[in-house]
């Protein structure tokens, strides 16, 4: 047990600096390409965004769904996995080599469909620096096969603490730039080849580094691994009984992604377009990756056994009491962030203005942050019966959700409800919509399955959460405005900003504490209980 604990802390503290660094990353990033309104940002975003999206179908395809398990379950072969890993490693990295010499070939058709509201000029740009980009889909899939060998030996630090090294090179490559050339460079037109390799080659060059650091603990495997073209034995066969419907909602997700980048390309230069999209929800996933995924992850763990077990008052027990427990910091999380949604957003904006145009994409993802975190409960328990075919179908609804209302957002701009500058956050209104309309589907069909799950249990402590965290809100607020609002120094500087974001959380999360102690609120206990667990020297 003790080693799982230094494990899970290890793990933990690496993400936690990951995402730190990432943020520094993406600061410097914005004081390079700009933000709100920068042709050029959109293009790099686009173009650094497309190895992600393609690796994405790969690793749940053939990597997740077919190779990572069997690297597990190689380790009680004769000779500890050797033979079979070798045979993987070599399959890997072809079809990661085929599948990146392609894109890169497609690149110019990858980018129109990816942005078709792009001026000829902005393709061309966003095409050189796909060139330059496509490439890390060979280096991130190196990571994956590289990093779940060593995680299956027990070797945990690596994998968790690799993209660290990835956004300490990006960001002396975007320091550089700024050097060189200043910033931000926003315009088309003002970008020359050097500018261009440097930045798209800075970004290629720290994935890159993140999958070969791995290699230098290769050695403590006590795998030797060598080509090996004899691929029978490795799974190709049983693709489809492996990956099966998880594949597919993968390709449904990524399908709607698409549809959604095309919508919001439209307002690249008028407002916030891809480059604030993204970074709107990368503020907007910070909650979820340390709460919902730090959190929930072991809860899954306990569900998951007594699925297994066959102890189904157990699994709805597990379900609202992980719920609960969730809820407690995803609701605050929730309105503390909307509530310094101007001084959060101010980190990746060049200006007060850019903040309030950003803030609104923020605000939009937010609505949607807590029907996720149920979301991820809900869904994690019908895995936990190895159930995939279900979670595909509401997975399929929500896609055709994102979709049309995609569409809609673009219709209402095309009828002069909405201007251009609201495209972005009209289509991130409708991914919260889906995700809303996505959980109660899965719960409905989780309790047609499992019979009572106690809903209305769960949901009186969501609703005493919201209740306990509009004063707290409010507060929060309060203190914005008194600050000066979005004219006031949060919102002057980056810096500043974050600065401001983090003491408007606070005042917000002080008073949520204060008013759950008001309401007695029993999840609080095992709220502040979980903290203590969490923190350094503790059990």
């Amino acid at each position: 047990m003790s080693g799982i604990g230094r494990a899970s802390v290890l793990i933990g503290a690496g993400t936690i600096v990951s995402r730190l660094t990432g943020f520094l990353r993406g600061i410097v990033l914005v004081a390079v390409v700009g933000a709100v309104g920068s042709r050029a940002g959109d293009a790099f975003t686009t173009a650094n965004q497309l190895p992600n999206n393609i690796y994405a179908i790969i690793s749940t395809g053939l990597l997740t769904a077919v190779i990572v398990p069997q690297i597990v379950k190689a380790a009680s072969h004769q000779d500890g996995g050797r033979a079979f890993i070798s045979k993987v490693f070599t399959l890997g990295t072809v079809v990661l080599l085929v599948a990146a010499v392609l894109a890169t070939l497609a690149a110019p058709w990858l980018v129109r469909l990816y942005a078709p509201g792009y001026a000829p000029d902005q393709l061309a740009l966003a095409t050189t620096f796909a060139y330059w980009c496509l490439p890390q889909i060979v280096f991130y899939g190196l990571y994956a096969l590289v990093g779940e060998a060593l995680n299956a030996r027990r070797i945990y630090g690596p994998f968790t603490w690799a993209p660290i090294v990835n956004n300490i090179v990006s960001i002396a490559g975007f320091l550089l730039f700024l050097a060189l050339f200043g910033g931000p460079v926003t315009e088309v037109v003002d970008w020359t080849q050097t500018m261009i390799v440097l930045l798209a080659g800075t970004a290629t060059f720290g994935i890159v580094v993140q999958a070969v650091i791995l290699f230098f603990f290769w050695r403590r495997t006590g795998l030797h691994v060598r080509p090996d073209f004899r691929w029978r034995g490795v799974g190709l066969g049983q693709i489809g009984r492996l990956a099966g419907w998880t594949f597919l909602m993968v390709v449904a997700g990524q399908l709607a992604g698409l549809l959604q980048s095309r919508v919001v390309s439209e307002a690249s230069g008028a407002g916030p377009a891809a480059a604030v999209s993204a970074n709107a929800w990368l503020l907007f996933m910070l909650p979820y990756s340390i709460i919902v995924l730090s959190i929930g992850t072991p809860y899954f763990t306990q569900l998951s056994e007594h699925a297994h077990a066959g102890r189904d008052d157990d699994v709805r027990a597990d379900i609202g009491r992980s719920i609960r427990t969730l809820g407690v910091f995803i609701v605050i999380a929730t309105f503390a962030l909307a509530t310094a949604a101007v001084p959060a957003s101010r980190i990746f904006t060049n200006s007060a203005d850019d903040a309030v145009d950003a803030a609104w994409v923020l605000l939009a993802y937010l609505v949607g942050l807590v029907p996720l975190a149920v979301l991820f409960v809900i869904q994690r328990t019908f895995y936990a019966y190895s159930d995939t075919r279900t979670p595909f179908f509401f997975t399929l609804l929500q896609c055709g959700i994102v979709i049309a209302t995609a569409f809609g957002a673009r219709g209402l701009v095309d009828a002069g409800v909405i201007g251009l500058e609201y495209l972005a956050a009209a289509v991130a209104v409708g991914q919260s919509l889906s995700s809303i309309v996505q959980v109660v589907l899965a719960t409905w069909l989780l309790h047609r399955r499992l019979g009572s799950l106690a809903i209305g249990s769960w949901m009186l402590s969501l609703g005493r959460f919201v209740l306990a965290a509009i004063p707290a809100a409010a507060a929060g607020w309060l203190v914005f405005l008194w600050f000066g609002g979005p004219d006031g120094w949060t919102a002057s500087s980056q810096l500043l900003g974050a600065v401001g974001a983090a003491v408007i959380g606070t005042v917000s999360i002080a008073v949520y504490i204060g008013f759950l102690a008001l309401l007695r609120a029993p999840e609080l206990s095992v709220a502040t209980g979980l903290v203590r667990r969490l923190l350094p020297g503790r059990r």
